[in-house]
């Protein structure tokens, strides 16, 4: 195979070998359903049901009640979801080893939602933090700081078991440097590049607005933070930054994290890179804080805001709003 071909930014057949994907090529300001992405958390315990204290109208899922919720949504017009693995029962060590084991919940029941599903898009989220004993998205050295090199490698292997299991998405979310390579690369190896999407969060931002996710995800640092390997909240350089290395290394989608704070950084990787796909995470923080909006205010100001992202850019909202913006859409 020639140099050409195994260049990751000549890999275009990853963003587009889904009917949903092929949607996010064609830019406007509508609000459609293929603009939705339903983020949904996935418990070992098959059966489990457990509301989200801190997020109203949001569950924790086994696989055989996330499929009975799924399919009302789909039938409304649902197309894509982000999954989150959660683990309880496995162990959790130094480097994830639960993350892309057998027992993995979203190992299992990626076959049985691709059964289940045919047309929905499966995004998996990718990281080390649900899965390690520390808590952080990548392996830690002796001194307690991210090493970069087994850290890359443990992503792009996860990555690779959940593309291997059935995902048309991966989305590493960890921040490691050149982990965007590392995927493509291994996807390319197996032959699924133009099979598996790659997401990147490229613009992901260490926010204070992502409590009521990690309380969800058991997910928060033993010790330190993620202020080493996610983005300062005041810089625009460096997420520009990010960007053109994720761009460089192949990532098919660029996302901005959280979401309405960072309309700016939206536009501007918008305006850098206009044949990208754009994702925008409406994170847990969002969400609580439209919640508690009044009955009669928090549809309108939800709409308003899912606009104003659509407006500044964005292809696709992940957001924990979905099952209500379908009504919506429905109404309209």
């Amino acid at each position: 195979m020639s140099e050409l071909f195994t260049t990751p930014e000549h890999v275009l057949q990853g963003g587009y070998h889904h009917a949903t994907l092929r949607k996010l090529q064609e830019p406007n300001t509508s609000i459609e359903t293929h603009n939705i992405m339903y983020p949904v958390f996935l418990l070992e315990d098959e059966n489990a049901m457990q509301p989200v204290l801190s997020m109203p109208n949001v569950y924790r899922y086994g696989i055989k009640n996330l499929i009975p919720a799924l399919k009302e949504l789909v039938d409304k017009g649902l197309k894509s979801i982000l999954i989150f693995g959660i683990v309880e029962t496995l162990e959790k060590d130094s480097v994830g080893s639960s993350a892309d084991c057998a027992s993995n919940p979203v190992i299992k029941a990626l076959p049985l939602l691709r059964s289940a599903f045919p047309g929905l898009i499966l995004a998996c989220d990718v990281c080390l933090c649900p899965y390690t004993s520390h808590g952080h998205c990548g392996v830690l050295n002796e001194q307690g700081v991210i090493d970069h090199a087994p850290s890359v490698k443990r992503i792009a292997e996860v990555a690779l078991a959940y593309a291997k299991a059935g995902a048309h998405i991966v989305a590493p979310s960890d921040m490691m440097d050149n982990r965007i390579k590392a995927i493509k690369d291994a996807l390319v190896a197996n032959k699924l590049q133009n099979q598996v999407s790659l997401l990147s969060y490229s613009c992901k931002f260490a926010s204070n607005m992502y409590g009521p996710f990690r309380d969800t995800m058991k997910s928060s640092p033993m010790a330190g933070d993620r202020k080493c390997y996610q983005l300062p909240p005041g810089s625009t350089g460096l997420a520009a930054r990010a960007a053109a290395r994720d761009v460089a290394e192949g990532a098919d989608f660029l996302m901005v994290k959280p979401g309405l704070p960072y309309l700016d950084i939206v536009r501007r990787t918008k305006d850098a890179y206009p044949n990208h796909p754009l994702f925008i995470y409406q994170v847990s923080g969002e969400y609580a804080m439209i919640s508690r909006s009044g009955e009669g205010e928090m549809e309108a100001i939800l709409m308003e805001t899912l606009l104003c992202m659509r407006r500044a850019g964005a292809d696709c909202i992940i957001t924990y709003f979905a099952p209500l913006i379908l009504d919506l859409i429905k109404k309209q």
